[in-house]
């Protein structure tokens, strides 16, 4: 079992930063793939960034490269997610997983957070 709990959400004006943290208990998260999807009311989950493996590969989605960076420390079992020059179509609720399949789709993901609130205000 894996638990994961998000932090660092909130309200911020486009073309700010946020840092979302995700902390994971339970098996050491380096056996899993960690992502960090979200979800805007109205729309699917989708993709947002992951990592991967003893090396940490990285995988973006197109909106998010460029602009946002997965990110982990080991010693702590969290993986970051940062965000910057956000922007209001960023909106949504952020949520992270750790799976042991394809590291961008949601249904290979095991577990999940509660999520957390990513508000901008443009």
């Amino acid at each position: 079992q894996v638990q994961l709990v998000e932090s660092g959400g909130g309200l911020v004006q486009a073309g700010g930063s946020l840092r979302l943290s995700c902390a994971a208990s339970g098996r050491t998260f380096s056996s899993y793939a960690m992502g960090w999807f979200r979800q805007a009311p109205g729309k699917e989950r989708e993709f947002v960034a992951a990592r991967r493996g003893s090396r940490g590969s990285t995988y973006y989605a197109d909106f998010a490269k460029g602009r946002f960076t997965i990110s982990a420390d080991n010693a702590k079992n969290t993986v970051y997610l940062q965000m910057n020059s956000l922007k209001a179509e960023d909106t949504a609720v952020y949520y992270c997983a750790a799976g042991s399949g394809s590291p961008t789709r949601p249904g290979d993901y095991d577990y999940w957070g509660q999520g957390t609130q990513v508000t901008v205000s443009s």
